[in-house]
């Protein structure tokens, strides 16, 4: 599940980062208003966290920007502002839910879990399963299964594997690999995509076996399924 974390307190957003993603979450952090918005519209998430006094555009109005597209994903306000009319606004613009500095980071991760066991989102199951060709992978196991192989796989490699499987035969951009696989915040270089990317190859393209992912120099990489066997 993604997260993102948008606050201007690095004394804050360090320690939580580290704690979120100790718990499996993959978290995107940004540290004002706007860059948070053109986080939370280039890539889909499953819970934002705002700060409500943040820099260019504050949590309030990101919060109503994000609820005029997104009426699912659930919001937590971070804010000092305790009084019972603070409150009532940020609920009104579209939190879910709202914590008072300063605050445990267990009580935190508390309401996060929660807020993602409420989540619509999470009443539709992910798909299990990936198929195209005669490659299947399993997504949830990290499992990949061709000709009678099961080729286990790191994360990275599960979660690239998964976006290009998702688009059979379309030329997927560098730029689109790295944020959905790293997000927008940290991405990679390039040299650690390409890495990646010849590590999938190798688990995948036995001696043999019909290549699966091809480059396509100076752009990204492309899926091209095997027939079936």
């Amino acid at each position: 599940m993604r997260i993102l974390l948008v606050d201007d307190e690095e004394a804050l957003t360090a320690p939580l980062h580290r704690m979120l993603c100790r718990e499996g979450y993959e978290v995107d952090v940004a540290s004002d208003g706007q860059t948070g918005e053109q986080m939370a519209t280039q890539q889909v998430y499953d819970l934002l966290i705002l700060d409500w006094m943040l820099p260019e555009r504050s949590g309030l109005e990101l919060c109503r920007s994000v609820r005029s597209r997104d009426r699912q994903v659930p919001v937590l306000f971070l804010t000092a502002r305790d009084t019972v009319d603070d409150r009532v606004q940020g609920l009104d613009a579209g939190a879910d839910d709202y914590l008072v500095k300063p605050f445990e980071l267990k009580e935190l991760l508390a309401r996060v879990r929660a807020l993602l066991r409420r989540s619509p989102r999470q009443e539709s199951p992910e798909v299990p399963r990936l198929c195209c060709g005669d490659l299947a992978l399993d997504v949830s196991n990290q499992l990949a299964y061709r000709q009678g192989r099961c080729i286990e796989l790191s994360e990275k490699e599960t979660q690239l594997l998964a976006v290009l499987m998702q688009h059979p035969g379309q030329l997927v951009s560098h730029q689109a690999l790295q944020s959905q696989v790293w997000g927008l915040a940290n991405p990679p270089s390039s040299n650690v995509l390409a890495a990646q990317i010849r590590l999938l190859r190798r688990k995948l393209e036995a001696p043999g076996e019909t290549p699966l992912i091809f480059s396509v120099y100076g752009k990204g990489y492309r899926f091209q399924a095997a027939d079936s066997v």
